[in-house]
């Protein structure tokens, strides 16, 4: 039986920047606000190996990450500073793992209909300087690739939120046990989710 949209689930951290800024419970908001569930939460201090972990769940990601970087770098007019994408994604994952280490981050399970495309709109797009007014990102912070490439360090942008569907169903269970997950109901969804709305009236 297929999976009705309303059960698809996304993973998003709030990062270390998002929490000493104290912006978890602003950014835990917007995704309340707009019907999501919360259905899985916690804190922790991840270790490097679990970031590299999570980020090499997909076996192209090396790849693919370095390839992309070269494209934006020649579509702003500028010398990627190498040729090879393994190497350049070898500098981006060691920034990230020192980025997301470095203190404690909030990893959250959110569900609802269309979840992961949900989350990645109100979270914005990766880089802060380019993500849209009302968005996370391009509402509280400032940074861009320019001034992370300038620092040697990852971009700070507050959250991960997972990109696909595959990528949230990889990336939930290195976060999370199954155990860890509620399944419950909340009063919105029947205004949200109810067919007919004839659970209103008297």
């Amino acid at each position: 039986m297929k999976q009705h949209p309303k059960d698809e689930r996304t993973l998003v951290v709030i990062k270390p920047d998002g929490v000493q800024r104290g912006l978890m419970g602003e950014i835990i908001r917007r995704y309340e606000n707009v019907g999501l569930k919360l259905v899985g939460m916690k804190m922790l201090v991840p270790s490097e190996r679990h970031v590299e972990a999570h980020y090499t769940l997909d076996p192209n990601w090396r790849r693919v990450t370095g390839e992309k970087t070269i494209k934006s770098y020649r579509e702003k007019g500028m010398t990627p500073p190498s040729e090879d994408p393994l190497e350049i994604t070898a500098k981006i994952l060691a920034n990230l793992k020192k980025y997301l280490s470095s203190g404690p981050v909030v990893a959250m399970v959110w569900e609802g209909a269309h979840a992961v495309g949900i989350v990645r709109k109100i979270t914005g797009g990766t880089e802060p300087l380019s993500s849209d007014v009302g968005t996370i990102r391009g509402d509280f912070v400032l940074d861009s690739y320019t001034m992370a490439d300038t620092d040697t360090r990852a971009v700070r942008n507050l959250v991960h939120a997972s990109g696909s569907v595959p990528e949230a169903e990889a990336e939930i269970p290195h976060w999370f046990k199954q155990e860890e997950l509620t399944d419950y109901r909340i009063i919105h969804e029947e205004i949200l989710y109810d067919v007919n709305l004839d659970g209103i009236l008297e």
